[in-house]
């Protein structure tokens, strides 16, 4: 298999923005992916902001930061973005038409030999992976919010998932500082599932009156030495994606503990999902 050297990632939000970053760190040359020049510009902004703040930290040698911006490419163009890369990785929203679309378009761009990887953090690999017309070169490559600090990366094996293909993205995600852990496919996956029983149970807390946000937050951090609470990360995750994830679960595994609470659903109808919104179960100053 053809060693990768340039990696497409797909989506200029959070999480695409971040892995974009990482990859470029790794040594990859790097084209991040947005359809809305906004996206891009402010994705461009995030990433010299926080290398910045890594070089402050003396986490970052300044020379390694200006290196990894010359590595990272901003295109709004697809098949610009695509034209050159030996790993494309999909950071759009999760849903899955969306993602089964950009992958039809994405295969008619790039190379033959390319390998396709999604973050999504708990749709079916395999079905994603139909879409692209080479399902063996196909996984899940599941990050984790903030990417440049955050250090597992959960890699999900597909129906027809080759080995060859594991054992490469195992060691692009190994350049760009993370381990992996390698799981079969199945709904959440480890983390998305388990993380979905602990927020949906924290929701419910908050919504009958348990005890506060900042307390059923502060319990877990000190009760249980979870670096952030569970209302907290669902914030910096977004409410709208934490909804999406506990609506899949809930009918792929038909639990009613999956079934998203009430508050969840009213807080992304009113337009309150988190951090990026400004508002969700705390108030953020910073986007």
């Amino acid at each position: 298999m053809k060693s990768i050297a340039t990696i497409a990632v797909l989506g200029a939000g959070t999480m695409g923005r971040g892995i974009a970053q990482v990859a470029a760190q790794g040594g990859y040359a790097t084209h991040l992916f947005d359809v809305a020049p906004a996206m891009l510009d402010k994705a461009r902004q995030n990433v010299e902001r926080t290398l910045e703040k890594g070089v402050k930290l003396g986490k970052v040698a300044a020379a390694d930061a200006e290196a990894t911006l010359g590595r990272l490419a901003f295109q709004h163009d697809l098949a610009t973005a695509v034209a050159q890369a030996d790993l494309v990785i999909e950071a759009v929203p999760e849903q899955m038409a969306l993602k089964v679309e950009t992958f039809a378009s994405v295969a008619k761009a790039c190379p033959a030999e390319a390998l396709f990887a999604s973050n999504t953090s708990g749709l079916s690999i395999t079905e994603i992976a139909a879409a692209s017309g080479r399902a063996d070169r196909f996984a899940g490559m599941h990050f984790f919010n903030p990417v440049h600090l955050m250090k597992l990366v959960e890699l999900v094996r597909g129906l027809e998932t080759s080995e060859a293909t594991l054992a490469a993205m195992g060691e692009v995600a190994a350049r760009m500082g993370k381990e992996v852990v390698v799981v079969r496919e199945a709904p959440g996956f480890v983390t998305s599932r388990i993380n979905a029983l602990i927020g949906n149970e924290a929701f419910r807390m908050l919504e009958s009156g348990v005890a506060s946000a900042e307390d059923i937050d502060k319990a877990m951090t000190l009760g249980y030495r979870h670096p952030v609470g569970p209302l907290r990360l669902s914030d910096q995750i977004g409410l709208d994606v934490r909804l999406a994830i506990a609506e899949h679960l809930h009918g792929a595994l038909g639990a009613d503990a999956f079934r998203p609470p009430e508050i969840l659903r009213r807080l992304v109808a009113d337009g309150k999902l988190g951090r990026k919104s400004g508002s969700g179960f705390y108030e953020w100053d910073e986007r």
